[in-house]
Formats: C-alpha cells, structure tokens, sequence
C-alpha cells in the first residue's frame, strides 16, 4: 500500500492512501491501527506533502563503494550515521533552496526507510518486523561547508535540505532496487540496494543500539556514485523501483 500526506484545499494536512491515481483519506493512526476511506478525489486534486513527520532523520554516509571511491575515502568498519534536523524536510514539487553560504551544493538520491514501531537493542534478524515501509529521500548536501567544517550539521542542516516523497510504499523487497538520479533529464546516479556496504537489517541493528528508534523515525540509508552539484534552475527527479518518483526544482535563497 502506498501511503501518502496530503493536504486538499484548506484543509488540515491528513493521512491517506493512493492507487493509481486515486486517494482515499485514513482514519486513525498508520502506526497503530487505521481505516481506509473510499478513494474520492485523484491526485491532482492534493498537494502531496512529506510522508511522514519524523523525530529524527537518521542518515548514513559512505553506504556504496562507489561512492567511498569517488570520495578518495575509507570504507567504515562500523555504520557512519548522522542526523539532520527535522526543519529541513520538504515534500514533493518543494523548492530546495541554495543558501547563501555555500557555492557547491549537491544531490544525494537515497533510499530511505519509515519505521513502524518503537524499538532500542533490534536484532538484525527482526529488524524487518519494525519497519513501516519505504520512501525516497535526497540528502542534499553543501559540500563545501563539509569540507571546511569537518562535521556535518552544517552541511546537510539547512532548511530544505531534506525532500522525501511522495509516499510510504508497504509492499516492496528493498535488497535489490534500481534507484536513479536525473537533474534537467541528464543521468546522474543510478544502482541497486545490493550495492550497500551495510544492509538495511544491520543499519537498524546498530543504530538502535545507540538511539531508541520510534515509530516515523527515518532512516536515509546512502547514497551510490554521481552525486554532483545542483544549480537554481534545475529539475531533480529521483526514481526508486518498486517505489515511484520524487521531484523537486532548485531555487535560490536571497
């Protein structure tokens, strides 16, 4: 099932589900127990918003080895994690915004996923069982300011720096997906899942052994080979098999 933030009209923003090109609200909590209603308006009636309101965004660097190289770095022992903050999320069609600051901003298309339930010390062989479902993320990146600060707050923190969309997909094997990359049509990244250094049930295993993970938490799993700097102007589509498509246009933050 796909399931989606929205917002019609005026009204409040409220969870729903999608087929097609049909949504249906949700009544109740997607964590805990809800119900479906009938599907009565079409997408293009919504604004889609972010999938999911998280307490933390959780990230992983240096997760595909192609990217390590292109990098000139080391391949971790442990999981590299990190977080930005929450102010940064946008949805889907949302304008990444180029700050002011820096003068190498770039995409990082990445699988990410939405957990299901609270959990703290998740065995690798449950980890699956915590897990809501799966959306995409690009974890845009002030490269320079990486560089010069040596951390990564700064860098990955600024407002917008976190579009995810355009829904939560529940049904999909995320060990094996083609995830791509386009900016104005042009091919920037493209590989599959299977490429990760640390698979998805170890990422959970060892993050959870440092944070309580709860339930949409997420977990942007890393980005492949090709990232590459992002001007205002562009187009960025990021597409993830079995998952569907995020887009977003760049802009410049005066």
């Amino acid at each position: 099932m796909r399931i989606i933030r929205y917002q019609s009209g005026k009204d409040h923003p409220r969870y729903g589900w999608v087929q097609d090109n049909q949504v249906g609200a949700i009544d109740g909590d997607i964590f805990t127990g809800y119900h479906r209603q009938e599907a009565s308006k079409t997408l293009n009636q919504v604004k889609l918003l972010s999938p999911v309101k998280p307490t933390k965004i959780i990230c992983v660097g240096r997760n595909y080895l192609a990217h390590i190289k292109e990098h000139n770095a080391e391949i971790p022992e442990i999981p590299l994690i990190f977080l930005k903050p929450s102010s940064s999320i946008i949805g889907p069609f949302e304008s990444i915004m180029i700050p002011p600051q820096s003068k190498q901003v770039e995409h990082e298309a990445e699988l990410v996923v939405v957990m299901g339930k609270k959990g703290r010390w998740i065995a690798p062989e449950d980890a699956m069982d915590y897990i809501l479902g799966y959306t995409i993320g690009n974890d845009i990146t002030a490269r320079d300011l990486q560089y010069k600060d040596g951390q990564w707050t700064r860098a990955k923190g600024f407002d917008t720096f976190c579009p995810i969309g355009p829904w939560i997909e529940t049904e999909i094997d995320p060990s094996d997906a083609i995830i791509s990359c386009y900016v104005n049509d042009e091919m920037r990244q493209m590989a599959s899942t299977r490429e990760m250094v640390f698979n998805i049930r170890q990422l959970i295993a060892f993050i959870s052994s440092v944070m309580t993970l709860e339930p949409g938490d997420t977990i942007f799993t890393g980005t492949p080979a090709g990232v590459g700097v992002i001007l205002p102007g562009d187009h960025i589509k990021i597409t993830i098999e079995g998952i569907g498509s995020l887009e977003n246009t760049v802009s410049k933050n005066e």
